[in-house]
């Protein structure tokens, strides 16, 4: 399984770069339509690597998913997390239903949900489970059952993980990947449900940067001062055993399945070349992760809010993604990449139906129809 990573590895690499064609041409036009050069901001940005993507100046987003990775935590018998592991169950199951945050966007935007149980401790009724990721030519409305263990092991006393655990979750990431490209999907964003993984997720991104432990971690979903104090502890001693350690070792160290997941799933977009969407917290440093391995991944990487996390600005800094818009969010789920979608979706309005100043010139034969009212 690590030879097939490795050679994954090697072809994003090789190629996974933007098309520098459609970059120049998309440059070209967003500089002669019809605004001061500039004007639409990041939504030129977004416009001109896409057509870097796709190859086309060009494009539409019609066909969305989101990919949600569910596991839970062994770190969470230290008193890191405000919330009880029944959540990630509950959440997990309540995404197929629609009834989550990121769930009831997705509903309304008519988003499909790919959904999968890398390792939540309490179990999932059988019925809710399926072995494939699909149903026709869409994402399955069930759970997919990649179910690697009954959570991680507790990071502050032993290896979260092994490698071969880390690995084949980074796999499962990458089929997802794969799977949502072979369905026609025009873009998809990566989120997660997994309580402690806050905790996880500063271990990952402290290891990775060498930020300290108090810089990257925060109070999660809402932890009060003696756990914070604890979790910043927690964090410092977990990554001082990582020291020497290549980033699958450090997934599988101080990680999560969930967050190997995410990281294969963004290496798989790369791959497959899709855009892909990250989340907030958890998301970013699965992303910075994902750059690490294979640094053309970021090619193919777009933002969406600011967390409140304080360690997500250092880990977009690291992978040089801006978010694209600031609501205080701090929920996680994926929750982010609906409105991200959106303004995706605008900036291919703008390149697709603005004109340039020539194309939108006023001759005096349009003039005298318009006198008449021929045009409306």
């Amino acid at each position: 399984m690590e030879n097939k990573l490795n050679e994954i590895l090697n072809s994003i690499e090789k190629d996974a770069n933007l098309i520098s064609t459609a970059v120049e041409e998309a440059s070209a036009r967003q500089k002669v339509l019809a605004k001061p050069t500039g004007a639409l901001g990041s939504l030129e940005d977004i416009s001109i690597k896409l057509a870097g993507i796709t190859g086309k100046v060009k494009n539409s987003i019609n066909k969305k998913a989101i990919v949600i990775m569910s596991a839970d935590n062994g770190v969470v018998e230290e008193g890191v997390a405000s919330a009880p592991q029944s959540v990630t169950l509950s959440q997990t199951i309540n995404f197929t239903r629609r009834l989550t945050g990121v769930g009831s966007m997705a509903k309304y935007f008519d988003i499909d949900l790919l959904v999968i149980d890398l390792g939540v401790k309490l179990p999932i009724p059988k019925g809710l489970y399926t072995d494939s990721m699909t149903e026709g030519n869409r994402l399955t409305s069930k759970i997919f059952n990649n179910h690697l263990g009954d959570g991680t092991k507790n990071l502050a006393k032993e290896d979260a993980m092994t490698r071969t655990q880390a690995i084949n979750a980074i796999m499962c990431g990458f089929e997802a990947s794969s799977t949502i490209k072979s369905c026609g999907y025009d873009i998809f964003g990566i989120g997660e449900m997994g309580i402690g993984n806050t905790t996880t997720s500063a271990c990952v991104l402290s290891a990775l940067t060498g930020a300290a432990a108090n810089q990257v971690v925060g109070r999660g979903g809402g932890l009060n001062d003696e756990g914070l104090i604890k979790k910043i502890d927690i964090v410092e001693h977990a990554v001082s055993v990582c020291k020497g350690c290549d980033i699958i070792d450090i997934l599988a160290k101080v990680g999560g399945f969930d967050i190997c997941a995410m990281t294969g799933a963004f290496l798989g977009a790369a791959y497959n070349r899709l855009p892909v969407v990250i989340d907030g917290y958890i998301s970013a440093v699965a992303a910075l992760a994902a750059v690490r391995l294979a640094p053309n991944t970021i090619n193919f990487l777009f933002g969406s809010h600011l967390s409140k996390e304080q360690g997500y600005k250092i880990a977009m800094d690291y992978i040089g993604i801006k978010p694209y818009f600031d609501l205080g969010m701090r929920l996680g789920e994926g929750s982010g990449c609906p409105i991200s979608f959106n303004i995706i979706e605008t900036a291919c309005a703008a390149m697709n139906g603005m004109a340039t100043f020539d194309e939108g010139a006023i001759d005096a034969d349009y003039l005298s129809e318009a006198e008449k009212g021929n045009f409306f």
